[in-house]
């Protein structure tokens, strides 16, 4: 019989996955450009959004039993589901990258005796090494790993509310971020692991428990990643999440803290690449797969892509958004749709125009609705539609 995932140990991966120096980057990127009373509301918003959205996408996986790429076969063929597991492939190896160097960046803030390229290399090997072993098999490391994770950064929220600012802190940039920015930089989170979610949910005992404490984990754990964002942003050290865990006095545990939310969050990623590369070749190893995709990542965290962090979220949100709007719709809503001729063309079409209506809404500075929810709504309606032509 198939060894099946606990509901416990769900909820423990997607904890970690949460638990990363991007999430509290984010924070701090909004704390430094919106009042405090202004942030909540959008913020919350689009974490509740974003992870309800996470947890109906899970619960496909959970159900059919198949990877996060292969759901997308039942609503957009096998060679949309293809093309979809393309662009993820890619997003993922840009996504690590961009982990990995946030994470070597914190840590050369730590001034330790080696350089960012190393640091790069040293991060690339661990989280290569745990993707090779494979998740079941580390399982409980995993478990105890999120657990210690955890009390270090109850350790690090309780020493920042100790820290006082500095100098010239409590002023914000000149140009203040509006609801739907906050918003959309909230939602772009759990949005990014909507195409990654269904990896780990399709081996659960329980689908639907499984799969609720896996989308509620993720959620609380990255409000709570924002909301030590918000709290460095008032420290006045920018994006310098080292020199805010030195004003914290915690030395060690934050170097800890940094390394190990580094390797949590890229072992998921990676482990889903090598998914998706599955999903494109069935004849490939999604082990090796995965450490390829960490080599590829390495050379493009030492390249610099991080500079384009703001703009990747973004792209991200366009391309998988109104994907998971399709596929939710498909499934919950007008499955027999799927049995027609070519349906996967009408709904790569109803995909096609949510990418579209994103892109012009970012381009064209729409602010009476987010582009997100703009998206979502076209292509959930087109995706729709196909029940109304029958």
């Amino acid at each position: 019989m198939e060894k099946r995932t606990s509901i416990f140990t769900n909820g423990m991966i997607w904890f970690g996955v949460a638990i990363s120096v991007s999430e509290i980057v984010c924070g701090i990127e909004i704390g430094e450009a919106a009042k405090l009373e202004n942030i909540w509301f959008p913020l919350i918003l689009g974490h509740v959004l974003g992870g309800v959205m996470l947890y109906f996408v899970g619960l496909i996986g959970a159900r059919v039993r198949v990877n996060a790429m292969e759901t997308t076969a039942s609503t957009f063929g096998k060679y949309g589901s293809k093309f979809f597991a393309f662009l993820n492939l890619l997003q993922l190896i840009g996504w690590i990258a961009v982990l990995n160097a946030q994470g070597a960046m914190a840590l050369a803030g730590l001034k330790l005796p080696i350089s960012f390229p190393l640091t790069c290399v040293l991060l690339a090997v661990l989280i290569a090494a745990w993707v090779f072993v494979g998740l079941r098999k580390t399982a409980k490391i995993t478990t105890v790993v999120m657990g210690l994770l955890a009390v270090l950064l109850v350790v690090l929220t309780a020493k920042l509310f100790g820290v006082e600012p500095a100098s010239g802190a409590a002023s914000h940039a000149a140009a203040q971020f509006g609801f739907w920015t906050i918003f959309e930089i909230s939602i772009a989170m759990p949005l990014s692991w909507l195409p990654v979610i269904s990896d780990y949910t399709k081996d659960v005992e329980k689908p639907v428990a499984a799969t609720a404490v896996s989308a509620g984990a993720y959620t609380l754990a990255s409000l709570w990643m924002y909301f030590i964002g918000l709290q460095i942003a008032g420290l006045g050290v920018g994006t310098d999440i080292a020199q805010a865990i030195l004003l914290a006095g915690i030395g060690i545990p934050g170097i800890i803290i940094v390394a190990l939310s580094t390797v949590t969050t890229n072992f998921l990623a990676a482990n889903s690449a090598g998914e998706s590369a599955k999903a494109i070749y069935g004849k490939l190893n999604p082990k090796v797969a995965g450490v390829v995709v960490c080599c590829l990542s390495t050379i493009l965290a030492i390249w610099g892509i991080v500079d384009h962090y703001i703009s990747f979220l973004y792209l991200i949100a366009a391309v998988f958004a109104p994907m998971a709007a399709v596929l939710l719709v498909s499934y919950f809503f007008v499955k027999e749709h799927l049995e027609q001729k070519g349906f996967w063309i009408w709904n790569l079409i109803a995909w096609a125009a949510g990418f579209a209506v994103y892109e012009i809404a970012v381009n064209t500075g729409v602010e009476f609705i987010g582009p997100t929810i703009l998206a979502v709504v076209v292509s959930a309606a087109l995706a729709f539609a196909a029940k109304l032509k029958k």
